[in-house]
């Protein structure tokens, strides 16, 4: 086993610095790496026992979904609401039909168009990230909205896991035990997230002065691996139960704390996860399904520029926003992964499905940088040949984004209650107890309070 495992971090953290030299996403580097000590590439796995890079690979995906949820933040998602949702599933719907559609003219089957469907809507937030940071575009006022939609996305694909292996294991498709199962999806997280956020910052808000790093991060995986357990034992996957714990953890004021202590460790596991992912790639059939993964490449990217664009644009961005968000996300990454695995492992995908999605992310992120600096080429030219109507509902638009923020800034200055603030309200004297919501309250403040203070 430890043999097992140097090879696979040597290995791994030789081609992840070269990639790293050549100004690419370690992700990639770590693909490549599994595939180097794989079992297709030599005729035989340097790796004696794949079985434990697969566990560990395992491991890494809940670390992962762990700490996005510790990303997530309620009250953010509420501040850019409107452009968050409507964004979110206009790519999510879109994308899944798109893909659905290609996989049915390309005479796949019923669940391998379902599964590439799962894998094409879903952008990756870490390369995301990545590119708009190099291209020096993070303080760029579409940032915001990209975020919140990528937020989203990442909710959508934790529960788009969990209805297709519930779809999988029956290996049919019957709409009205899938609307049953969304129900009780529903009224779990919902009685997961009332729980977890009433009980859980009171908690660790108590015991915060007997916190050092060792117990915290003992204390916060231990609470990670209840809600997996709680998670598989309602039936849903362990992936949900991980991103739900990390999303009630990002609401106590040792979020901040705990997302830095895990950082080292879903590093690790990350990795190994990706290089897992590698070594289940035979170069080969690389060469046999090129025509496929030239397709899928066009899907992702023609289809998330044009869905990122318009759903934008229908959230309430400007066109120019809207095109610099849909123009990053011409990738797909963690997600399409973990579902390409998900199907592979269930045994309901063909075997050639898993190689094609994987090299679609490897070439669709590669050309991510360059594709997101012709976003301003084409939104010159696209506003020079529109139509005088149209060029005035852009023109438009931009004034009111304009005017809305001065009136966001005033508002500020003037100490108006916030949006999220008349919520709360509303659902004080409408829904929830007083006393109740003032718990929920307390802990929800709790973080930016301990903030104003340092």
């Amino acid at each position: 086993m430890v043999q097992d495992l140097y090879i696979l971090m040597i290995t791994a953290g030789v081609v992840s610095l070269l990639f790293k030299l050549m100004k690419q996403p370690v992700v990639l580097g770590y693909i490549i790496a599994g595939i180097l000590v794989g079992p297709h590439l030599f005729g035989e796995s340097i790796i004696s026992n794949e079985h434990n890079v697969e566990v560990w690979g395992n491991i890494g995906v809940l670390f992962v979904l762990f700490c996005i949820g510790l990303e997530f933040r309620i009250k953010n998602l509420i501040k850019s609401g409107k452009v968050a949702i409507i964004g979110a599933a206009t790519i999510v719907v879109g994308m899944m039909g798109y893909g659905f559609l290609a996989g049915y003219y390309c005479d796949l089957s019923m669940m391998d168009s379902l599964f590439l469907a799962g894998m094409l809507c879903m952008s990756s937030t870490t390369i995301v990230i990545k590119a708009i940071d190099e291209a020096g575009k993070s303080k760029q006022r579409f940032v915001k909205g990209a975020m919140s939609i990528l937020i989203v996305e990442d909710i959508v694909a934790v529960v788009l896991m969990v209805l297709l292996s519930s779809i999988a294991i029956k290996n049919s498709f019957e709409g009205g035990e899938l609307v049953a199962k969304v129900g009780d999806l529903a009224i779990t997280l919902t009685v997961w997230f009332i729980c977890g956020i009433l009980v859980i910052p009171t908690l660790l808000r108590k015991v915060k002065k007997h916190l050092n790093n060792e117990t915290l991060i003992i204390l916060s995986l231990a609470l990670c691996l209840g809600m997996v357990l709680s998670a598989e034992e309602a039936g849903f996957s362990s992936a949900l139960g991980a991103f739900v714990m990390g999303s009630i953890l990002a609401e106590t004021v040792e979020s901040d704390r705990i997302e830095h202590l895990m950082t080292p460790l879903k590093d690790v596991f990350a990795a190994i996860f990706f290089v897992s992912v590698g070594m289940m790639i035979n170069p080969s059939s690389l060469l046999e399904f090129w025509d496929s993964i030239l397709l899928v490449c066009l899907i992702i990217v023609t289809g998330m520029i044009f869905f990122g664009t318009l759903g934008c644009w229908w959230g309430g961005q400007t066109l120019k926003d809207s095109m610099l968000t849909g123009f990053s996300y011409v990738q797909i990454g963690e997600f399409s992964f973990i579902i390409a695995g998900l199907g592979t492992k269930l045994g309901v995908t063909s075997p050639g499905l898993y190689p094609v999605i994987v090299a679609a992310s490897v070439v669709t992120t590669f050309l991510t940088p360059y594709i997101m600096k012709l976003t301003i080429p084409c939104y010159n030219l696209l506003y020079a040949h529109v139509p005088a109507g149209i060029k005035n509902s852009i023109d438009e638009r931009e004034r009111k984004v304009e005017d809305a923020e001065a009136l966001a800034a005033q508002a500020t200055t003037d100490d108006k209650p916030a949006i999220g603030d008349k919520m709360l309200h509303h659902v004080r004297h409408t829904y929830i107890t007083k006393r109740l919501l003032r718990l929920f309250i307390k802990n929800m403040t709790a973080k930016e309070n301990e903030k104003e203070n340092k």
